[in-house]
């Protein structure tokens, strides 16, 4: 899923600056290593849906919004759709945003992830932002680029940007706010974790990478491939909740970088300070699930790792790529962990 290809030309925070030919390199060496791959045939996805196939649009219920727009901050603009439940009438509970992986649409995430439903389910609303061509070939988020890991610049600017807009017009706290993302959407989404604390709770972070895991393409290549150094997050004691999946036959994000993203987590916690651990079955796949808790016991991070699950979406629905319907139930497991419901509620 992960391809760095930005184009000749890629705007950075208002700059244009042509890409040099070491970059170009790196590109063609990581195409070579299956660290860029452009449909099926994917590392870690045989027999998966590949992302250049046709897919069709999620069915909207009657009553339900699934509308497009465009948000313009002072680092450029992104399209992205919004879904507004049925069920937004009885009030409004939260707001998720959430980041596709490279190749992939806000529609197609949308379908993979079965997210719609679980709005409909607890009142949610679901910002699918869409990465531009002309900011990245392969639609993937910029994580590995300087300009897009900082608070008010590059990519985090626009998408905080969107967030806070859905915020005032649905009159939604930070307390409920909520961002999730697949691959270079949840090395994304945890950059905004880290830089917009006052506008996101807590975090999902599925087959993703760890803030400050690169800093330009080649250690890009080193992150994905589990052989960086140790990332340079900055771990300032922070009360942002996180919860992560991946899988241990992802062959595209090292599991290493998941471990890597809990750790950082658990370590910048104020509140976490007790660990256990659970494994278990569901889908048809073992998981281990490492919880640390707070002395009240609320949990602040829950680390996934499921056997077998290639790069992508744990528990997905059919019709989305990137998604294996195999294994826990991803998008099911992180609402329930954003909203702090019980197990049995989420599943009824």
């Amino acid at each position: 899923m992960m391809n760095f290809n930005a184009g000749a030309w890629r705007p950075a925070n208002n700059d244009a600056r042509p890409m040099s030919a070491a970059d170009d390199l790196v590109r063609r060496t990581l195409a070579q290593h299956g660290l860029m791959p452009d449909g099926a045939g994917l590392p870690g996805l045989t027999g998966l849906p590949g992302a250049d196939i046709a897919r069709p649009a999620p069915t909207i219920p009657d009553g339900a919004l699934f509308s497009r727009d465009t948000h313009a901050g002072h680092s450029g603009s992104r399209a992205y759709r919004t879904y507004v439940p049925a069920s937004a009438g009885q009030g409004i509970k939260g707001i998720v945003t959430m980041l596709h992986g490279c190749t992939q649409t806000p529609e197609d995430f949308a379908t993979g992830t079965g997210m719609n439903a679980l709005a409909e389910q607890h009142n949610l609303i679901v910002i699918y932002p869409e990465q531009a061509r002309g900011a990245n070939a392969q639609t993937c988020w910029n994580w590995f680029s300087k300009g897009d890991q900082r608070r008010d610049r590059g990519e985090p600017e626009i998408i905080a940007g969107m967030t806070k807009r859905a915020m005032a017009e649905h009159g939604v706290p930070r307390t409920q706010t909520f961002v999730a993302g697949l691959s270079a959407g949840a090395a994304m989404a945890v950059i905004l974790g880290e830089t917009y604390p006052d506008i996101f709770a807590a975090v999902g972070a599925h087959s993703g990478l760890p803030f400050g895991a690169a800093s330009d393409v080649p250690s890009a290549f080193a992150a994905m491939a589990g052989t960086a150094g140790a990332a340079t997050g900055r771990l300032k004691p922070s009360d942002m909740r996180t919860i992560v999946f991946h899988g241990t036959a992802d062959r595209t994000v090292h599991p290493a970088n998941g471990d890597t993203i809990a750790d950082m987590a658990e370590a910048s916690s104020i509140a976490a300070s007790v660990r256990t651990t659970q494994t278990g079955q569901a889908g048809g796949r073992g998981y281990r699930r490492a919880i640390a808790s707070g002395p009240e016991g609320d949990v602040r991070l829950e680390h996934w790792t499921v056997e077998g699950l290639g790069h992508a979406w744990s528990g997905g629905q059919p019709g989305g790529s990137y998604a294996d319907p195999a294994g826990p139930d991803a998008s099911a497991e992180m609402i329930r962990f954003f909203m702090n419901i019980n197990s049995q509620e989420i599943l009824k």
